[in-house]
């Protein structure tokens, strides 16, 4: 009976999702050569003491002024426009209800974008609009993001984004999908 309850949850569990695009990999989300500069660009050093790093302080997922050209690319790729997509990644809060459930975020390629390391570019971040809000109780907790992906430059005074994705769902990433 255990063995049966156990199938049946995994095949509600598998069908949940079926629905959901095919991930999307973030470098797909940059055209070739943004990504041949990124791959060529030298390691940035951002270990050192507080003090010492230059994006302590920065206030958000802003770029410094001195960082190669890559880091600052808004270029995208037109096939994305219009396409549905499921893309997983970190958020960065950015408005809540009254209730505390966030309707719209920033979704970043890795954790701590905004925390004492070089943000991505702006073809790596995306707007994320969920009208139907979610709490997001831990911004180190990865999530996926299904939706109509648009080329869409927004920016406001935490970062600039180079896409913006409707979202129709939105979920922790679970230990089964790894």
């Amino acid at each position: 009976m255990r063995l049966l309850s156990a199938l049946c949850l995994t095949l509600i569990a598998t069908l949940s999702h079926a629905a959901e695009p095919p991930e999307t990999d973030w470098l797909e989300l940059m055209p070739p050569e943004d990504l041949a500069a990124l791959e060529a660009m030298p390691e940035i050093d951002h270990q050192g003491a507080e003090g010492d790093s230059p994006f302590y302080g920065q206030g958000g997922l802003r770029q410094q002024a001195d960082l190669p050209a890559v880091m600052y690319s808004t270029r995208t790729v037109a096939a994305f426009d219009g396409r549905q997509v499921r893309l997983g990644g970190y958020p960065v809060p950015l408005e809540s209800d009254a209730d505390g459930r966030f309707h719209t975020f920033f979704l970043v390629p890795y954790p701590g974008a905004c925390i004492h390391v070089p943000p991505p570019p702006p073809n790596q971040i995306v707007l994320v609009r969920y009208p139907e809000g979610m709490a997001l109780d831990d911004i180190y907790a990865p999530l996926w993001v299904s939706g109509t992906l648009r080329i869409e430059k927004v920016g406001n005074q935490l970062a600039d984004a180079a896409y913006a994705l409707d979202a129709e769902g939105v979920r922790l990433v679970e230990e089964a999908d790894l």
